[in-house]
């Protein structure tokens, strides 16, 4: 199985990605490490991605969960995935594919990007975020101001593991 963690930037994807293939002892992978160097390069002089940038990273994403789809791996992957054509291609097989969101105000997620140093998306591209979220209409609901172990225990009962 492969579980999609997705939101805006400081929703806590990597965290609670991470814990939760922690808590199930499978592999995390967070889909920053998929973006080629030029679309890092613009988010960190705080210029939004479009979709042209975008595509390759993507394909990058596609192949990748293809593989682990392939080998029957399990995997929590860390995804903005905003758009609802992005999860559309990113879900290679909906019974093995589970998408969780990382809901949460613009105020409060404002706040840990403000305190987050150590990364090259800036507080001041999440309102483009937010203006291109698309919630999705299915898969599960998180909400981000919950503790993270609460959050993580909360996600695997949903998900049923």
């Amino acid at each position: 199985m492969i579980v999609l963690v997705m939101g805006v930037s400081g929703s806590g994807k990597s965290t609670i990605g991470l814990l939760l293939a922690q808590s199930l002892n499978w592999h995390f992978s967070d889909a920053d490490a998929f973006h080629p160097p030029a679309n890092i390069e613009k988010m960190s002089r705080s210029i939004p991605l479009d979709d042209a940038d975008r595509q390759p990273w993507i394909e990058e994403l596609q192949r990748a969960i293809d593989g682990w789809l392939q080998e029957d791996k399990n995997v929590v992957l860390a995804c903005s995935a905003l758009k609802d054509r992005y999860r559309q291609l990113l879900v290679r097989d909906r019974e093995r594919m589970k998408v969780v969101y990382l809901k949460g105000s613009f105020e409060a997620i404002e706040q840990r990007l403000r305190l987050r140093a150590d990364h090259f998306m800036k507080s001041d591209l999440l309102r483009s975020q937010f203006d291109s979220l698309e919630e999705p209409q299915e898969g599960i609901y998180a909400d981000v101001t919950e503790p993270p172990a609460t959050l993580v225990e909360n996600i695997r009962t949903q998900l049923g593991i």
